[in-house]
């Protein structure tokens, strides 16, 4: 099994706090669909004779994709490669772009799964953080698609933004667990160099959130989340009824993967990719056949780092078993020795020959992970 992840670098506004590869000049899209093209058709034999179980498109905003766009995209991909009448087939978009004849359209292709940018469904964090919607529009936009047939849709929100409040925090899960919906990703805001909210916070006109109250929401979302019926099956996300998402999935659990358009990165189960952060590198590049492409050739302790870094981030854990398989019995020692701390104090649990992190490890996690890494 293998996945797909297409990048859609085109936004209408950059938000405050975005350190993707995108841009809001959009005169790039034509040129930027026919090198897609073109590069599943010259990357064809990256993840061998795999079945493409998932599709993503991410961004940036895929939902500034036309009806063309997607039709030549899905059609490349079906020439090109097997893909599974069960895929997983997600779409980024925000709530802006979901208007009923938009939603309309999406529909003739095989999309099968939302993912749609919230971020909060208070105005006023929105209108700090640049969004371009509404509360009440995010609210539309979910209970339309719902109602267009999509059964399963995922919501992003932010907590840890200046100001906020926990009780604004438990405001925004009323808002989301009203909506009864299948999966919801949460993320902390980070300060990302080169962003305009890193420059607010280097000016001082910003000031992050109080690292106590930033723990208390975090515990906060667990525990109103999982009363509600969410699996929290990765650190930042939960879904219901075992909905989750299988393309974000495969990234923990080390199945390979292709990165199509400029940013995007790929893994072919040893080594990764990226391509060149350039859409018009990108595009010229790709129209001269040559890939603009760098490659990380991973040994074998960076493999087991990122093994250990994936895996300890899901409610599936690090499979003891498999550890031993592809690294060898001394880094599975190295594991279990540096790892036996944490489960005197309870942070970890060794079950079935997995290791897990229980509720309170969860809140040191970095800390956990980064001692079970190999150190040359």
């Amino acid at each position: 099994m293998a996945g797909i992840y297409i990048h859609v670098p085109f936004c209408k506004t950059r938000c405050i706090y975005c350190d993707f590869y995108t841009r809001t000049d959009m005169s790039s899209k034509h040129n930027y669909v026919s090198a897609i093209c073109r590069e599943i058709e010259l990357r064809k034999e990256y993840i061998g004779d795999e079945n493409i179980e998932t599709i993503y498109f991410g961004g940036g905003t895929p939902s500034q994709l036309a009806k063309d766009d997607f039709e030549q995209i899905f059609a490349s991909i079906c020439r090109n490669f097997k893909v599974s009448e069960d895929a997983e087939i997600t779409m980024e978009a925000n709530p802006d772009d979901l208007s009923d004849r938009y939603q309309q359209m999406i529909r003739e292709f095989p999309f099968n799964r939302l993912s749609i940018g919230i971020q909060s469904f208070n105005d006023n964090e929105l209108l700090f953080l640049k969004r371009r919607h509404s509360s009440q529009k995010a609210k539309d936009a979910v209970k339309s698609a719902k109602s267009g047939g999509f059964d399963n849709i995922s919501i992003d929100l932010m907590y840890g933004l200046p100001k906020q409040t926990l009780d604004i925090w438990n405001r925004n899960l009323d808002e989301a667990l009203a909506l009864d919906i299948q999966h919801i990703s949460s993320y902390h805001l980070i300060y990302e160099q080169g962003t305009r909210l890193y420059r607010l916070f280097r000016l001082g006109d910003v000031k992050p959130v109080d690292e106590d109250l930033s723990v208390e929401m975090f515990s906060t979302m667990i525990d109103r989340l999982s009363s509600s019926g969410f699996e929290h099956y990765e650190i930042s996300n939960f879904a219901k009824d075992k909905l989750y998402s299988r393309h974000n999935s495969s990234y923990w659990l080390g199945v390979k993967y292709l990165g199509l358009g400029p940013a995007a990165h790929s893994f072919d189960g040893q080594n990764r990719a990226w391509n060149i952060p350039s859409i018009s590198k990108y595009t010229e590049g790709i129209s001269s056949g040559k890939l603009p492409l760098e490659i990380e050739y991973l040994d074998e302790n960076t493999r087991y780092n990122d093994f250990i870094l994936t895996g300890m981030r899901t409610m599936w854990g690090v499979d003891l078993k498999k550890l031993e398989k592809l690294f060898g019995n001394q880094k599975k020692e190295y594991c279990l020795k540096n790892v036996r701390k944490y489960m005197n104090q309870e942070f970890v649990i060794q079950s079935d020959d997995k290791l897990k992190l229980t509720r309170k490890g969860i809140f040191i996690s970095d800390g956990i992970m980064s001692d079970l890494m190999w150190v040359d």
